[in-house]
This record gives structure tokens, C-alpha cells and sequence, in this order.
């Protein structure tokens, strides 16, 4: 393969829970994951950025949100909605589908504030508990903003758990680049040697057999 794959926070999450998994997911793709749990998240997604972006009432599905969803308006500086952002594999900042994008990420909410250096990343979750909450994808996010944005120099991010009214939070700055890039430049590694070796190793766990959708797998025992 003479140029790997864009990738992205959902996709190195799936390749370090197994390689056997992202392979057939994301390489052959000859199995599909079942989306029907997605539904509602992706639902309140698009309610959320039509309400901060375009001031479109919440359903009343939704009207538990917009106490929050006033008070993230209420922040100074530019408001960015589901704003999408590429870099290349020199990380440099790119369109989303640039012909040369190594890194893929999304947004759901992002407030610029250029007068200040400072930058707001919150991701909208509807889990019913923050116990698994990863704030890796907020450590993608800001290590992007820092690239995209060269005058912030601080980003404040969170996780806002719409259901469990909770909002995991970390804050970083521009001078954590270096070690936040080692961490996840060496997950790249991994995978870029999946690919060159096409080895694609089975990580068993207590997911396999109620979750993953590769039936043929030895470890999946649905089939």
C-alpha cells in the first residue's frame, strides 16, 4: 500500500481494542458495525449544532441540553460548530479532504479566541456515566487547534456528558505539543506497521462476544 489511510481518534480507539477488528472494519471492509445505539447521539449531535449555530429550537427530546448548551454560548470569541480539520503527516494543517490529510478530526463545538490565545473543544457525549470517559480524543483536538490556529496558545476542553450532567474537563497548552505528539505518533507506528507487515493480530477481550461484529473470528463465539 503506497499511502495509508487518514485516520482519526474512533479509528486508532478500534485499532489498539483489536487489529483483527479494524481490519476487517476499515482495511477490507467486509463487515459492518451495528449503528442502531449511535442513533440517538447522532440525533442530539445535529440538534445541538442547529440550536448553537443557527438558534433552532430544541424538540422537547432535547430541552434538557440547553441550559448548557446557553452557557457554552455565552463563552467570548467565535463559535465553530461540527468544524472539521485535517493535518498532513508533516503536521501541517490541512482541509478535511485534502489529497495529502494524514489525521482526520471533528469538533462538535469549538470557540476561538484569538484576543486571548484561548480555545474551547467540548465533545457532546450521551453515555449514562463518565467511569470510561477517554479524554484522548480532547488531546487530538487541541494538539489540531494549536496547528489550525496559530494564536491560541491555550485550549480549554471537555467532555460534556449530556445525560449524566457531568463535564469531564483538561486544559492544555502549546508547550505540551512535544510529549502529546510522542504519545500519539508512537500509536501511528503501531498501526503503520499493521499495514506494511498486513499483520493483524486478534486482541481478545470481554467485548468479543456480545459486541464485535467479526464472526469469523475465533474469539467471537456468535457465529
Amino acid at each position: 500500500m503506497e499511502k495509508l489511510p487518514a485516520w482519526s481518534y474512533s479509528s486508532m480507539k478500534t485499532f489498539d481494542q483489536c487489529p483483527r477488528k479494524y481490519y476487517h472494519l476499515k482495511v477490507v471492509k467486509d463487515v459492518k458495525e451495528d449503528i442502531s445505539n449511535t442513533l440517538y447521539g447522532t440525533e442530539l449531535h445535529k440538534a445541538c449544532e442547529e440550536y448553537v449555530r443557527d438558534d433552532k429550537p430544541l424538540s422537547s427530546q432535547f430541552a434538557y441540553v440547553k441550559s448548557a448548551l446557553d452557557n457554552l454560548k455565552t463563552r467570548p470569541g467565535k463559535i465553530l460548530c461540527e468544524y472539521k480539520m485535517g493535518l498532513t503527516e508533516d503536521l501541517q494543517p490541512c482541509e478535511f479532504f485534502a489529497s495529502d490529510v494524514w489525521w482526520r478530526g471533528v469538533i462538535d463545538l469549538l470557540i476561538i479566541d484569538e484576543e486571548t490565545g484561548t480555545a474551547r473543544v467540548v465533545d457532546y457525549k450521551t453515555g449514562k456515566s463518565t467511569k470510561y470517559a477517554d479524554t484522548g480524543q480532547l488531546e487530538l483536538m487541541a494538539l489540531a487547534v494549536f496547528k489550525h490556529f496559530p494564536k491560541v496558545v491555550k485550549v480549554k476542553a471537555g467532555l460534556l456528558f449530556v445525560v449524566a450532567k457531568a463535564f469531564p474537563k483538561a486544559n492544555y497548552s502549546i508547550d505540551d505539543q512535544p510529549k502529546l505528539w510522542e504519545k500519539w505518533l508512537g500509536e501511528w507506528k503501531k498501526m503503520e506497521v499493521a499495514y506494511k507487515r498486513d499483520v493483524w493480530n486478534a486482541k481478545p477481550s470481554g467485548l468479543c462476544k456480545k459486541h464485535c461484529p467479526v464472526l469469523s473470528c475465533a474469539y467471537n463465539r456468535r457465529a
